[in-house]
């Protein structure tokens, strides 16, 4: 399935595109007739992050671009035994880079999260409840009965769906459709895989019914353009990853104009199943196998969170302290075990001062701790997100220094 417009704001946020660029050492085949359908496997679990990068200009003025992370887990909690339906659970999370004082580094904090329920058909196309406005856009791409071959051309209609209540107060949300014209342009050989190389192109000229009450800004019309390169595994009948250039163009009943113009990115990946008892115990013994001091385990439905209780840090600053940096580059041999899962790092303080100082105190900790994750190659700045919690989760005493030691940690989960 493609989620290539996650995320819609409408007209303060950026509207969130996700889709993927890659550089290819290309070997063209020869082309046969193929029949590109969707396959579903019970129980199968998989991450999309996309990147994107957009521009947003205000009556021609630039006014401002971002970075965004868009990440996607996936579990195929139901799938019919031909594998031609399937529903999925989905957790919807975005992140904008955020950057520490005085650097240039990126730093994505773990955003807010949305989850949606939906089946999907072979061709592509969704059945889902009003309740969802996740994922953005639907049946994007869809597929044709009939075989395909390099050239072939055929057309199908997909729908964005936008949430419209926190900008403007409007509970219905807006709906969208949108034609897209698809191109079978060849087939590659990347990373040991065989990959057909579809082109789309999808447009949208429509005029926005103001709903009644409305006093304030809103969008009367809208164009968009989006043209898409899709790589698809035939094999597995999943889409293998995506790159997308757009440009939307929103007007105003006031009479702005609002531009968002960019590029995107994104990875499709399957991973092992943290939540399998076996993996968990290899995990435990691993733990035990580097003697990490102050250092527990324990699952969810995110994943495997390893903490580290009592982490040091230079008295009142997110600067990790020496011995702290041997346990991280410790812990770092585990996590390197699994190179396909991303990292979210959580940052707790002992309760002292406001707890408005606790809360930036945690996420600079936490930021610390994923820079210098990065710094050892452990992974890089889009698959490390950080997030502090303050002093509102302790987990001992804080009347006590034991306590106080036991709340000062770090959490550092491997996501599923």
């Amino acid at each position: 399935m493609s989620f290539s417009r996650f995320f819609s704001v409408l007209p303060s946020g950026a509207i969130r595109k996700a889709s993927s660029i890659f550089l290819l050492a290309v070997l063209l085949l020869p082309l046969s007739a193929e029949q590109f359908r969707f396959k579903y496997n019970q129980d199968e679990k998989y991450r999309i992050l996309s990147t994107v990068n957009e521009t947003v200009r205000v009556n021609g003025t630039f006014a401002n671009e971002s970075e965004i992370i868009n990440r996607i887990s996936v579990h195929v909690t139901d799938a019919s035994p031909d594998g031609r339906t399937g529903t999925q659970e989905a957790v919807f999370m975005t992140s904008e880079n955020a950057r520490t004082a005085g650097s240039t580094e990126k730093r994505f904090i773990w955003g807010d999260e949305y989850t949606s329920v939906f089946t999907s058909d072979e061709f592509g196309h969704y059945i889902i409840d009003d309740e969802y406005l996740m994922p953005v856009v639907r049946n994007e791409p869809v597929f044709p009965e009939r075989d395909l071959k390099a050239g072939d051309t055929w057309e199908g209609q997909g729908e964005e769906v936008h949430d419209m209540r926190a900008s403007f107060g409007v509970a219905e949300p807006l709906r969208v459709p949108f034609d897209t014209f698809y191109t079978y342009m060849d087939v590659i050989e990347r990373d040991g895989k065989t990959l057909h190389v579809i082109q789309a192109e999808s447009s949208i000229f429509c005029d926005i019914p103001v709903p009644r009450g409305i006093k304030e800004d809103y969008p009367c019309s809208m164009m968009e353009y989006a043209e898409q390169t899709i790589f698809w595994d035939n094999d597995r009948g999943v889409i293998d990853s995506y790159s997308e250039e757009f440009r939307i163009v929103l007007e105003t009943r006031l009479g702005n104009i609002i531009e968002y113009a960019g590029s995107a990115s994104a990875e499709y990946t399957s991973s092992e199943d943290l939540s399998a008892p076996e993996v968990l115990s290899r995990v435990q013994e691993t733990l035990e196998d580097l003697q990490l001091e102050d250092a527990s385990l324990s699952a969810d439905d995110k994943g495997i969170t390893v903490s580290l209780e009592n982490i040091q840090f230079k008295a009142d600053s997110a600067v990790l302290l020496p011995s702290e940096k041997g346990k991280l580059i410790k812990l770092g041999k585990l996590l390197e075990a699994f190179p396909g899962n991303d990292l979210l790092i959580s940052g707790h303080t002992a309760r002292a001062g406001s707890e408005e100082a606790c809360q930036t105190l945690s996420e600079e900790r936490a930021q610390a701790v994923g820079a210098f994750l990065e710094q050892l190659g452990v992974r890089d700045a889009y698959h490390i997100f950080t997030r502090g919690f303050g002093s509102t989760m302790p987990v001992a005493d804080n009347s006590t220094e034991a306590g106080k030691s036991r709340n000062r940690r770090v959490e550092i989960t491997i996501l599923q």
